[in-house]
């Protein structure tokens, strides 16, 4: 179980870095896409796979991920920090959502997504090194 809470926040730290990589393909996708004359503001414009890789990331994935997180750090709570550091990146997954969600309506609030994105980065890393390794079975 140890070995998994380490795999789970390993997943997580690496979902935040797709994340970012989808959405500066997708950014950089549209703007090639505006240079090269196309109309992007009407409804014939589906925009490009970045933007859907980041839906999809932020919606589906890592919430996911987030969610199995914080049930392997309840199981293993018994090592020192193991579910608070769970529970604290399970809580900024879920301010990232919130956050996205209102950032459509008021857009200055993605700013707090792109800076949660970094501290969800960071506190799954945190507690990769929370819980040591499990030793290795003897043959």
């Amino acid at each position: 179980m140890r070995n998994l809470y380490r795999y789970l926040a390993m997943a997580v730290a690496t979902g935040v870095v797709l994340q970012a990589s989808a959405i500066a393909f997708g950014m950089f996708g549209l703007a090639h896409d505006v240079d090269s004359g196309n109309v992007v503001v009407d409804k014939n414009y589906d925009g490009n796979f970045g933007f859907a890789l980041h839906a999809i990331l932020g919606t589906m994935i890592i919430p996911l991920l987030a969610i199995a997180f914080l049930i392997v750090g309840i199981v293993v709570r018994s090592v020192d920090g193991a579910l608070r550091w769970a529970g604290i990146v399970f809580g900024l997954v879920l301010l990232q959502v919130i956050l996205a969600m209102t950032a459509f309506g008021i857009p200055v609030v993605g700013l707090l997504h792109g800076v949660n994105a970094l501290l969800i980065l960071l506190a799954s890393i945190k507690a990769i090194y929370v819980v040591p390794k499990s030793a290795a079975v003897p043959a």
